[in-house]
């Protein structure tokens, strides 16, 4: 598997640090921070009712009309087609009250940053856009955090306030000792069983390791409208030359020496990253949910509204990129 690695220059095996415990004091700042970042970029470039928006086109049946291509054919309207000779799709009304429910991975693979951030805050930066994207109007959401050593719950509650706690919350969660490996599809299956009000399902993680998380994606997008946030580090798409490197797999202990000085072997690391990647990406794709991908060497603000925006276009009737 590539991907669950993280390194130093040091030619020697390096064993798990452990767990640090959390400081609050630097959890404030980094939420006044995010705070300002996404308030001040996202206000008045992405308002408007939830058609269009993250949380898709509504759940409740509207009027017909012609079909454009980038279309989802899942909304054909056969029997209007049937009659006119023409293809014609069923739009929707925007929900008016949405729940909104979050399954956000911080396992210890997210523990790892090469760039501006770790994945570990990208993943709440992540979080916090779907908060304010979603919360207004009587909206309501919750979150299901897991690390692999525990799993945290947090009811659907309306209002900013309460979306604001959440996030003390979850930027205070304790960090994932090494060698616990996460489970992704048990906090999907939790959201499965009792069966929630239809609305919106957000899972942010990276996504590494077996894809046992996708049967019950594929469950939960028979009920609602699913919105996938991966969250990727450059390291782990290519590796730079530094000569011998130890890399450390966080989550199961494992130590492997990679001679990063052979272009030979960033060849097929970058291929196989590659592959793991599209890998990724078709799962989604055949799960039905959008893909949102976010990157530690870039503006993940920017990337939020661009994917905002195409989901705009897609739901008044163009072809979303």
């Amino acid at each position: 598997m590539i991907g669950r690695r993280r390194g130093s220059g040091e030619p020697t095996a390096l064993p798990v640090p452990p767990a640090p415990e959390p400081d609050h004091t630097n959890a404030d700042v980094l939420l006044r921070r995010l705070e300002l970042t996404v308030r001040r970029r996202l206000d008045g470039l992405l308002q408007g009712d939830h058609l269009g928006l993250v949380p898709g086109s509504g759940t409740e049946a509207g009027d017909s009309r012609s079909y454009h291509p980038g279309d989802d054919v899942r909304r054909m309207d056969w029997f209007v087609t049937a009659r006119t000779q023409s293809p014609y799709v069923r739009e929707t009304i925007a929900d008016r009250e949405l729940e909104t429910w979050v399954v956000l991975d911080l396992s210890a693979s997210l523990d790892f940053g090469t760039a501006d951030m770790e994945k570990r805050d990208l993943a709440i930066a992540g979080l916090s856009a779907v908060s304010h994207l979603t919360v207004r109007d009587g909206n309501r959401l919750g979150a299901i955090v897991t690390t692999g050593e525990r799993v945290d719950r947090y009811p659907a509650l309306p209002g900013r306030l309460a979306a604001d706690r959440m996030l003390r919350q979850v930027v205070r969660t304790p960090r994932a000792a090494g060698g616990r490996r996460g489970d992704l599809a048990a906090a999907l299956e939790s959201l499965r069983r009792p069966p929630r009000r239809r609305g919106l399902v957000c899972v942010v993680s990276d996504f590494l390791g077996d894809a046992d998380w996708e049967r019950p994606l594929r469950g939960l997008s028979t009920r609602h409208e699913l919105l996938a946030i991966e969250v990727v580090d450059p390291r782990e798409l290519e590796l730079a030359d530094v000569g011998l490197l130890t890399v450390v797999d966080p989550e199961t202990g494992q130590t492997l020496e990679v001679p990063t000085g052979n272009a030979e072997v960033r060849r097929r690391f970058a291929e196989g990253a590659a592959a793991q990647r599209r890998q990724i990406a078709t799962t989604l794709r055949r799960v039905g949910a959008g893909h949102l991908q976010l990157r530690t060497d870039r503006d993940w603000v920017t990337d939020v509204v661009r994917f905002v925006a195409d989901r705009r276009r897609a739901g008044a009737g163009g072809a979303s990129r």
